[in-house]
């Protein structure tokens, strides 16, 4: 992936998308333009889903699909032939092409009727995509033989409209080989598809068309954008040809590798030799929504319905943990052997113009609700109330849970949900015979470890392969014994791999990306259930067919194999897997000796091998020194991989790489990445046994489990589920490697800096061959090299913090001596220089005429532009936070309070935080936290462990700790790896929105890790409205973290920082924002540098610590804290001796050191210095820095105020805080302060938790309402101080759909209830108010008179039956997911179903539903919860305080429950439970007139007994 140098680090493939997508359709199978404009006001009520660059009248992209309205076209287009047998292209660009696509429509059988202009109205659009509108026009074709296909199709049985689709779609795809510009919507029998870079309300306008009362369909789908760059490009809007899509395909570059391994494979004797003509299916470059509706498209066209292909592309999780029907799990098991899964947070809607349908992915985590009305109009998108629907007329409220799917069979007039659509798939073939008859069971294979053996040789061979002492001490030897990954603190300091001076291991210059704002990491601990390491080897290139013995495979259950597992392995030759053993022992040329692999791995296979083995375990057979050099393990399973893949011989093969170089985690994740199938670290396993003698099984078995569970974490930090998506997907970028390794080798691998060539590779090599035989001397066998990668060791890897510079600097900020800060400062520089960093590569332009010191600003103005670093109370003692915080409040700047919440006693004193963090545990989060900032930072990611979560262990968390975060003391705290309010780009809109509304004088920050890709997102970031961009350094981070991760996840800031100023800049974003900048800044070099990438503003965590007394012991986890920094321990920390002049003497030093740099640069202010890289230049060697240095051209290059054209508003400004302060007879002041708010709510006592008289108010509400009562919130507390009002005294009556974030932090006193539905994310943050939503009224009637799409019974109130006599609350979704998130207080009443993750993090509300979906209470530390009806699976994960109760009629609750982390009990008679129970019941009733909860409580002796009582595992011990 190597661009021209004048896109600087800016790259495409980069980009991301999220939106909104809608369906609309007649069940009836009527077409009527009714349809279409109620797809149009879809398509408007979604528009705040989309987004808009800096062109406020250009959108990202919106559109819809619909079925061709045949007589509009006839009124136009003379002598079409009858509907559905003529063909419709809708055309962008293409201008001068015309005969490209007439020689193709000829050529294959059909006619050419007419080219019809498509008439648009320019003056619709914004100035930015008239620029770029291509001409739109649309050709008509015919079929010469009627579109009944080739023979060999007829011969299939395919001779209806299918034959004249596939026709068309070969036609189209011809055409795009062969097209030099232009694009192809659509081109159909069926559908027509009108879209654009629009607005969605521009889209009606923009296309006369759609207005004319003859443009008639019976479906319409339809897609706003939200695309994380601004590009001008019309083809990327939604809809595709057959689906839209909202989501992110993460395992996107393993689907396309896979596929490309395929191609050869395919065939179908419905496209008979046609095939050739489609191939290659997917273009470099296109989109992952476009990829996939390629890869739909042709499961469709060659045969399968649109529902069973995307059951292939989208499967469910279906491991054991989930309860299914035997041949609906066969149906899986076959088909996850055919392909992969195209994983990743997915909804997608689609349609072959007679059928529609929708599908969610595995985990649940895009949003699709739909509504039915009683004349049979289906409504589904990613909000509901996108249509208003009269109550009266609903039939059913239902939503499309994870890994489910709904689907419209138009023809039959028919609504088939999940089950019924699994089942009948399931049955159609044998697939579960199929499995059962053909998988291949190796007798004891996986059954039980066998340990290796302890051979003579092993330290002789630790030293070839690279090992040494830290490998065994801190990686191997935790493994081994505690079967997990270990951890440490405190970020890294060594060198880069690419810089290091010592023995580096190829592994090491690969660096793990990951998930972050646009697609969610998932939790693989807490949601293990959607997580896999299945593989399988043997799998048909074929998709295309399906046969018995595409299910012959041999299924492998993890990926790492011991001895014993390999050689049972290769003894399957006479079932049809023979083996073969190919060394990497290699001698001559690296090059050749590469090349030489390749070609023999491709004759062994083209002889009938079906298992490759890579083998360095052996030395070739003449056995001289010079055959001794293994190959990189890494680079010969790249260079096979590569080569099999190329003669079409990958797909059906299993390559097993078998290495004594792989011992780490990530080792054998870049291996995987990589494509290898399964693999066997011999040396590791035999170095395990030598380490754990007395007990060599249990540690070979716990470095395996440890392995498995970190391949799982990397996998879940992308967001990918299963390990056959994530192998070869190539999820890293290479840091230090040249384009003549990476282009040959690891082909779209994003590789920027240059670096190693194949001689310098060679080297390493070679020190390898001389290691192994100086250790073969008996003198030093027993001898390995120490290490220093992981704690600085005199005389091994460089680090910048070193005894020497660690003394210097403390006495430099302890003693105020600059002198010594100075020597301190050329020591850190020198070091980087040296080795250490990216940076040290970089040297300040010479040639600029420098200016006096005195012109440049004051130290003070200097040391504004610093910020302190995000570190909680909690991993920090409350004195060293305090000191921080005293620190930067006495320079006018600000400390950050990290993710723990803040002791209000500290709010509006020198003690607080400026900048407030709110991460994804959202501990202490409340309101009254919220209004005392001045920033609000969004954590989405953390250096040390990006894409990871957090936990605070139980021995930090004492009684103080846990009152700040709302948990109960003595429990480990979850944070968890992804916001569950960010799952898109658009959610994290809607939380900078929420944040907005609870403090709008507060900056918003969003907090990102730097990795390749992060300019995009960047760039969403602005046009979410944020107002400062963070960028973090991978080696950064002050807190725990999986050695692995610390190593090897993220990479360095100046990669990041440089990416994201150049795309902000070329998006014309860069003004609207100012960027920040964190990781191991230490020096003035080091700001001048950032500056000079693009930074404004700069922050600091470890350097802190240092300057506060922090001896780089690295267990701030284990509270060992001899300093009284990283501790609870009350007696550590006194031993804190701390000060805050400390930091501030840092911060001087730092700031006089970076005046002189700017003058010498001939610069005034950080202002003038940021973004000009024309003042850097690199030192001479292997590396390019052009695309890094690289000055991009825009509107500003640095924040520039009044630039941004968004101007805040909300709901509360207009409809609700006018009304209620004039209640209150008080209105708030524009410039009233919190701490002017405390003290007059101080003075006014108990008087202000109520009003004179109860304040209701009622007021009509629509899905584009979002976060109401919000902001009223806010302004509620600034009058009257945090404890609020009394309960009830000031109650507002909405009436119809609430948007997103309904009472998000709503306060003490306030009382919001809802009569209809809301969305996701109801109560947000409860801070203490309460929210009640019911069913309207005039839903109590509606009857239903077919079969097909029937309200469920009581006891399953999500099948179909045949008919109901009214609606059922209960049966139908009345609130979307991620309720009361991370509530602190407060309550909220459903009268109805909610969706996943309901109480997600709640930490004290008291919540009641009538049934919910997927991870209910997760992470839960405290409050209650009530559920009256069904939940989805893993209820209660990570659950460590509070209590639940759920009616458990069934009696298979267990089933659906996490029970690691929760015990069940039962409510018994006379019990305080029961009167709990009872009370809230009670209450539900009083509040939402629930008839579930009346007829519990009239029945309560026959229900009391079916409730199960929920509690952590740790209180029910206790």
């Amino acid at each position: 992936m190597q661009n021209d140098p004048q896109h600087g680090m800016y790259d495409r493939h980069f980009e991301h998308d999220a939106c909104g997508v809608g369906l609309v359709a007649s069940l009836d199978n009527v077409a009527s333009h009714d349809i279409v404009t109620h797809g149009l006001t879809v398509l408007k009520r979604l528009m705040h889903r989309g987004a808009t660059g800096n062109d406020p009248e250009t959108g990202d992209g919106a559109g819809l699909l619909v079925q061709i309205p045949d007589a509009f076209f006839r009124q136009r287009v003379p002598n079409l032939p009858p509907k559905g047998e003529y063909g419709l292209a809708m055309v962008f660009g293409a201008v001068g092409e015309e005969a490209l696509f007439e020689n193709a429509v000829r050529s294959n059988g059909a006619a050419v009727l007419a080219w019809r202009d498509v008439p648009v109205v320019p003056e619709a659009v914004g100035p930015v995509a008239r620029r770029a509108l291509p001409k739109i026009r649309q050709l008509f074709v015919s079929f010469a033989d009627n579109g009944q296909g080739t023979a060999a199709s007829q011969k299939a049985g395919a001779t209806d409209g299918g034959a004249r689709e596939r026709k068309l779609y070969v036609i189209r795809r011809e055409i795009e080989q062969r097209l030099k510009s232009g694009y192809i919507c659509s081109f159909s029998t069926r559908t027509v598809v009108y879209k654009g870079l629009l607005l969605a309300p521009q889209v009606e306008k923009f296309y006369p068309d759609l207005a004319d009362p003859a443009f008639v369909s019976a479906l319409a789908l339809v897609h706003q954008r939200y695309s994380t760059n601004t590009f001008p490009t019309w083809e990327l809007a939604h809809p595709f040809r057959m689906l839209a899509h909202n989501g992110e395909i993460n395992t996107l570059k393993g689907n396309l590798n896979a596929l490309k391994a395929r191609e050869k494979d395919l065939a179908s004797p419905l496209f008979g030799d046609d095939l050739k003509k489609i191939l290659p299916l997917v273009r470099d470059g296109q989109s992952d929504s476009a990829s996939l509706d390629n890869m739909f498209e042709l499961l469709v066209a060659a045969g399968r319905d649109p529902a069973h292909a995307m059951l292939m592309l989208m499967p469910q999780a279906w491991g054991s943990k989930y309860y299914m029907g035997h041949d609906v799990r066969g149906f899986y098991e076959y088909h996850s052997a055919l392909m992969e899964p195209w994983d990743g947070p997915a909804a997608v809607a689609f349609t072959d113009g007679t059928t529609a349908g929708a599908a969610l992915d595995r985990n649940g985590l895009r949003p699709a609700r739909w509504t039915l009305t009683r004349d049979n109009l289906f409504v589904l998108a990613s909000e509901t109330g996108v249509l208003d629907i009269d109550p009266a007329a609903v039939v059913r409220h239902g939503r499309v849970k994870p890994g489910a799917m709904i689907y419209l069979d138009l023809p039959n007039h028919r609504l088939l949900e999940d089950a019924e659509i699994k089942t009948r798939y399931a049955r159609r073939r044998p697939y579960r015979r199929w499995v059962e008859e053909n998988r291949i069971a190796i007798q004891g294979l996986f059954t039980e470890i066998v340990p290796s053996k302890v051979s003579g040789d092993l330290a002789a061979r630790q030293r070839l392969f690279g090992y040494t002492d830290e490998d065994l001490e801190l990686i191997l030897e935790p493994m081994a014994r505690d079967g997990k990954e270990p951890v440490g603190s405190m970020g890294n300091d060594a060198a880069l791999a690419c810089r290091s001076h010592e023995r580096r291991s190829l592994f090491d210059f690969f660096h793990q990306l990951f998930a972050q704002v646009t697609n969610p990491p998932i939790d693989p601990i807490r949601e293990e259930l959607v997580m896999s390491l299945m593989t399988f080897i043997g799998n048909r290139g074929n998709i295309l067919d399906e046969t018995p013995e595409h299910a012959r495979l041999i299924k492998l259950r993890r990926p790492v194999l011991t001895d014993d597992e390999l050689a049972r392995l290769s003894k399957v030759g006479d079932r049809g897997y023979p083996e073969a053993t190919l060394s990497t022992f290699f001698s001559g040329s690296l090059e050749v000796a590469l090349g030489d692999l390749a070609k023999r791995a491709v004759e062994v296979v083209g002889s009938g091998a079906k298992i490759v083995v890579l083998s360095d375990r052996r030395e070739s057979a003449d056995g001289t020194a010079a055959a001794r050099r293994p190959l990189p393990v890494l680079l010969a399973l790249a260079a096979v991989n590569r080569a099999l893949v190329e003669a079409g011989l990958r797909s059906s093969i299993g390559l097993i790489v078998q290495s004594g170089e792989v011992r780490e985690v990530h080792h054998f994740a870049v291996l995987l990445g990589y494509g290898a199938t399964a693999i066997n670290p011999y040396l590791a396993l035999e170095t395990v046994s030598s380490l754990f003698p007395a007990d060599p099984v249990r540690a070979a078995a716990n470095y395996v489990k440890a392995v498995d569970k970190g391949l799982l974490k990397i996998m879940s930090k992308m967001g990918i589920s299963t390990l056959r998506s994530y192998r070869s997907a190539q999820i890293f970028e290479a840091v230090g490697l040249a384009s003549e390794v990476v282009d040959r080798y690891f082909p779209g691998t994003p590789s920027r800096v240059g670096g190693h060539g194949f001689a310098e590779i060679e080297g390493l090599v070679a020190s390898k061959e001389t290691e192994g035989l100086a250790a073969a001397a008996p003198s030093a066998a027993s001898l390995l090299p120490q290490g220093g990668q992981y704690r600085y060791r005199k005389g091994t890897e460089d680090h910048t913090w070193t005894p020497q510079t660690l003394a210097a600097f403390r006495q430099a900020v302890r003693e105020n001596d600059a002198a010594k800060f100075r020597e301190y400062a050329s020591a850190i520089d020198a070091a980087e220089k040296r080795s250490c960093t990216l940076r040290g590569l970089f040297q300040f332009n010479s040639t600029v005429t420098p200016i006096p010191l005195s012109e440049v600003a004051p130290v003070e103005s200097i040391m504004r532009h610093f910020v302190g670093g995000a570190m909680s109370l909690g991993s920090l003692s409350p004195e060293a936070h305090e000191a921080i915080a005293r620190a930067f409040n006495s320079i006018g700047s600000m400390s950050n309070s990290g993710e723990g919440g803040l002791n209000a006693e500290r709010f509006d004193t020198d003690a607080d935080c400026g900048i407030k963090q709110v991460a994804s545990g959202r501990f202490g989060v409340t309101l009254d936290y919220l209004r005392h900032a001045k920033d609000l930072q969004i954590k989405l990611a953390q250096g040390a462990k990006p894409g990871e979560g957090g936990q605070l262990p139980a021995h930090k968390v004492n009684a103080f700790v846990a009152k700040l975060r709302h948990a109960q003391p003595g429990t480990t705290l979850i944070s968890p790896p992804p916001h569950h309010d960010i799952y898109s780009i658009e959610d994290l809109a809607q939380l900078i929105y929420d944040l907005r509304c609870a403090n709008p004088k507060a900056r918003i920050s969003v907090k990102l890790v730097s990795e390749a890709g992060v300019g995009t997102i960047a760039a969403g970031v602005a046009k979410a409205h944020a107002d400062v961009v963070l960028i973090s350094g991978f080696d950064g981070g002050t807190g725990a973290a999986p050695l692995t991760s610390m190593k090897h996840a993220g990479l360095p800031w100046e990669l990041g920082l440089a990416e994201a100023q150049q795309t902000l800049v070329k998006n014309g974003l860069r003004g609207r924002v100012k960027v920040q900048v964190d990781g191991q800044l230490k020096t003035g070099r080091d700001i001048v540098i950032a500056a000079l990438l693009g930074a404004e503003e700069f922050g600091f965590g470890t350097t802190l610590l240092v300057a506060l007394g922090c001896v780089q012991d690295r267990r701030c986890h284990c509270d060992t804290c001899p300093v009284g920094i990283a501790t609870q321990c009350a007696e550590k920390r006194a031993h804190f001796a701390g000060q805050p002049a400390h930091i501030v003497n840092f911060l001087r030093f730092l700031a006089e050191e970076t005046r002189e740099h700017l003058a010498a640069l001939g610069l005034k202010s950080l202002d003038e210095a940021v973004g000009r890289t024309d003042l850097l230049a690199q030192v001479p060697g292997g590396f390019d820095f052009t695309r890094l240095f690289h000055r991009e051209t825009g509107d500003a290059p640095r924040f520039t105020p009044g630039a941004n054209p968004y101007v805040f508003d909300s709901y509360d400004r207009h409809e609700l805080i006018p009304a209620v302060f004039d209640a209150l007879d008080a209105k708030p002041t524009a410039a009233q302060d919190p701490g002017s708010a405390a003290r007059a709510s101080a003075q006014a006592g108990s008087a202000a938790r109520a009003p004179s008289r109860p304040i209701a108010l009622s007021r009509a509400i629509r899905n584009t309402d979002r976060t109401v009562g919000t902001e009223l919130s806010n302004a509620l507390l600034n009058r009257v101080g945090a404890q609020g009002l009394a309960d009830d005294a000031i109650t507002v009556a909405f009436s119809g759909i609430a948007g997103q974030s309904f009472g998000a932090f709503l306060a003490p006193g306030l009382t919001f209830s809802l009569e209809g539905e809301a969305n996701d994310f109801v109560g947000k943050g409860l801070s203490g108010g309460i929210i009640a939503i019911q069913p309207p009224k005039s839903l109590s009637q509606p009857r239903i008179d077919t079969d097909c799409h029937g309200l469920g019974a009581r006891e399953n109130p999500c099948e179909s039956v045949k008919s109901v006599d009214k609606f059922i609350p209960e049966a139908n979704v009345i609130a979307g997911n991620v309720i009361a998130y991370g509530a602190t207080e407060g309550k909220i009443f459903l009268n109805g179903q909610a969706g996943e993750r309901f109480g997600i993090r709640n930490s004290g509300a008291t919540l009641v539903a009538e049934g919910v979906g997927d991870h209910g209470c997760e992470y839960m530390t405290g409050g209650k919860v009530v559920v009256l009806g069904q939940t989805g699976v893993n209820f209660g994960a990570g659950m460590t305080g509070g209590v639940a109760y759920v009616l458990d009629e069934a009696g298979d609750f267990d089933l659906r429950c996490n029970l690691a982390s929760i015990d069940l009990t039962t409510v018994e008679a006379g019990s305080d439970d029961e009167k709990e129970l009872l009370a809230l019941l009670n209450e539900h009733v009083q509040r939402t007139g629930s008839p579930l909860a009346q007829r519990i409580l009239d029945s309560w002796r026959t229900y009391r007994p079916a409730f199960v009582k929920v509690v952590p595992t740790r209180e029910s011990a206790a």
